[in-house]
């Protein structure tokens, strides 16, 4: 399993065979055929940059576990741009959530098996659990209010904030309970898609994960205040190693390893 290699362009190609075939036989809309291949097609092309910044044209097993998850998280956009025109089964937007969520153990797992580690594939599958993390706050969000878009947009506001304020992108240490708050939030909003509870504890229990995703977030600005002027000691020497690396731009504003 150590030789398999993907190239990026295969998982773009391949998720939009599968929407192409699902807008046949499920409710997806044009739109939302077209709002998931345009994330397949983009994020793909990110990752090809980022490949190429480093001189390799191929995804190794954990990358190419990590775009598998990027796969279903195009479907999943799919699914919640028809559902803003039309019903769909629920179920099944559920179950490829459920698998993106469980594959995210299988990428870092695999990256240590074959010791592969790289900060690519720690913004690669960083960036898919942001995008799915706001796709399906955009999903809730038409039942239970805009406020909870919030929780999908903290992460970029966090990259936006990162391209005005330089000492906002320097590495952040590893902290346990920041993945803790991740994978709460991401099971809190995964559980209010399903629509088993009321609505009310749904709002609850997404507004205790926003809380928790502002203070994660606030403790690592706080951080990145209190070593900005390390930071302006060491941009002058890692600038020259990130221009033309498409990929900064992507994870910006600190690596936070969420999951």
């Amino acid at each position: 399993m150590a030789n398999v290699q993907l190239r990026p362009w295969v998982w773009a190609t391949s998720g939009i065979a599968v929407l192409s075939a699902l807008f046949f036989v499920t409710p997806l809309t044009l739109a939302g055929c077209l709002a998931g291949a345009t994330y397949l097609l983009v994020s793909s092309l990110l990752v090809s940059l980022g490949l190429g910044h480093r001189g390799m044209t191929r995804l190794g097993p954990a990358n190419a576990a990590t775009a598998t998850r990027s796969t279903l998280v195009g479907l999943i956009t799919a699914f919640v741009v028809t559902s803003f025109t039309r019903p769909i089964p629920v179920a099944l937007l559920i179950g490829l959530t459920v698998a993106a969520l469980l594959l995210d153990t299988v990428d870092g797992w695999l990256a240590r098996r074959f010791r592969s580690e790289s900060e690519l594939g720690a913004r690669f599958d960083m960036e898919v659990d942001a995008f799915l993390m706001l796709v399906l706050s955009v999903f809730n969000a038409r039942d239970l209010g805009w406020w909870i878009v919030a929780i999908g947009l903290m992460r970029y506001a966090f990259v936006a904030v990162g391209w005005l304020l330089p000492w906002m992108r320097a590495q952040l240490p590893p902290r346990y309970w920041r993945k803790i708050v991740t994978a709460v939030a991401g099971v809190t909003i995964t559980l209010a898609a399903t629509g088993l509870f009321p609505l009310a504890v749904d709002a609850i229990a997404l507004g205790v994960a926003l809380l928790l995703l502002i203070e994660s977030f606030g403790r690592d600005v706080i951080w990145l205040w209190r070593q900005r002027r390390t930071h302006r000691a060491m941009s002058a020497t890692s600038a020259s190693s990130e221009i033309g690396d498409p990929l900064p731009s992507l994870g910006a504003s600190a690596v936070r390893q969420e999951i």
